[in-house]
């Protein structure tokens, strides 16, 4: 949401770049901080209750009927293959197992908290070995388990891929793949068959975390709790806050948690900017500050190239050889550069529309900001993936 005060970049002399532009449009609308603008969130979307957060699920299975795509013969897909048979009353010598049609996979899962026996829930699934696909393929009953060990889901059914591959094979044939056929999920493939343990109110109290921790955003949850329930919320650390049930709702602790969900804060957060090296995404929000500073950049490009070059003797000449030779040209191009002031700038507008007049693409402007933050200009956290 934009702040009420902001307003369009306005335009500014010097070149434009479509990449620059589209860093400009993050810049721009990256989400303002609410502690600067006032903006009121629920407890619901700052933290979430201690006890109450989804249980991650894995598990190693079998997919069957891949028509040839399958592994080929790994010894952890064989010998899951010669395990299930077993349980199933058939003993057959690992050596003539085939599995071709067969591949080892990974199962996944993520169970919400208080999920009861019968529930359902989404499964992803990924070829362990070197199976060329999974496309139609049907994941045999796998049991998933918690990082306790303790099992409490069951997966089985027919794999949904986003890709594809197809080829002819052999020396010379052609092959399309599309995205990756080697992951793929199940929709509702899990059934839950065992009660998770989920404990929310302990001895009558509740515990909030803070998805993003933050001193002040803690202070002020407290503060807000305690507004609407006096004296009922002690902050902990930059995490949590421990949240007292009323008697009154000692009996229907639901019904205080939804209410306290509902309550409204204004969170704080830090002046940061978000950089990747990779991608050369650069992602700031309001709060960022640059203080009097000068910028200059330039462009210095180097190039060599190596041309092949013929020596031959003379016509009349009774000795000698033709030889090849390189001959080896260097030029240096340094692209003329400005020094450009900025002003203590207030506003993120100001700051991307200054930084803009520089002309330069998104990558460069990842060294301008490290090189400000170096000089103690830039006054917001940097933060390099």
């Amino acid at each position: 949401m934009m702040p009420p005060h902001t307003h369009s970049v306005p335009p500014v002399a010097g070149p434009r770049r479509p990449a620059l532009l589209t860093w400009l449009l993050i810049l721009a609308i990256a989400p303002a901080a609410s502690g600067a603008t006032g903006q009121m969130l629920r407890v619901k979307d700052l933290a979430q209750v201690s006890g109450a957060d989804e249980t991650h699920l894995f598990g190693m299975g079998l997919v069957v009927g891949l028509a040839g795509d399958g592994d080929k013969n790994p010894v952890f897909t064989v010998q899951a293959m010669a395990n299930m048979l077993q349980r199933l009353g058939m003993t057959i010598p690992q050596a003539a197992i085939q599995s071709k049609n067969v591949a080892a996979v990974t199962v996944t899962a993520e169970i919400p908290a208080f999920a009861k026996p019968g529930t359902r829930v989404d499964v992803h699934v990924a070829s362990l070995g070197d199976a060329k696909s999974l496309t139609g393929g049907e994941l045999l009953a796998t049991p998933l388990q918690a990082g306790n060990g303790e099992v409490y889901a069951v997966a089985q059914g027919s794999l949904i891929l986003g890709g594809f591959s197809a080829g002819t094979g052999g020396t010379g044939g052609a092959s399309v793949q599309k995205n990756h056929p080697n992951v793929g999920g199940i929709p509702n493939g899990a059934k839950v068959i065992t009660e998770l343990p989920s404990v929310t109110v302990q001895d009558g109290v509740i515990e909030l975390l803070l998805k993003e921790p933050d001193f002040t955003s803690i202070s002020r949850l407290a503060e807000a709790i305690n507004h609407a329930y006096t004296n009922s919320c002690t902050p902990v650390d930059t995490t949590s806050v421990r949240v007292k049930v009323p008697a009154e709702f000692s009996e229907h602790p639901v019904d205080f948690i939804a209410r306290i969900e509902a309550i409204e804060v204004a969170p704080d957060a830090r002046a940061r900017i978000i950089i990747s090296e990779r991608t050369g995404t650069i992602v700031a929000n309001s709060l960022i500050r640059i203080a009097p500073c000068a910028v200059s950049h330039g462009n210095l490009t180097i190039s060599i190239a190596n041309t092949p070059e013929v020596s031959q003797p003379n016509a009349l000449s009774q000795t000698g050889t033709t030889t090849v030779t390189e001959r080896t040209d260097t030029k240096v191009n340094e692209g003329k550069g400005a020094l450009i002031t900025l002003p203590d700038m207030p506003t993120v507008e100001k700051v991307a529309a200054s930084l803009n007049a520089l002309g330069v693409s998104p990558r460069d402007m990842i060294s301008i900001f490290m090189n400000m933050k170096k000089a103690g200009a830039l006054q917001a956290e940097l933060v390099v993936n």
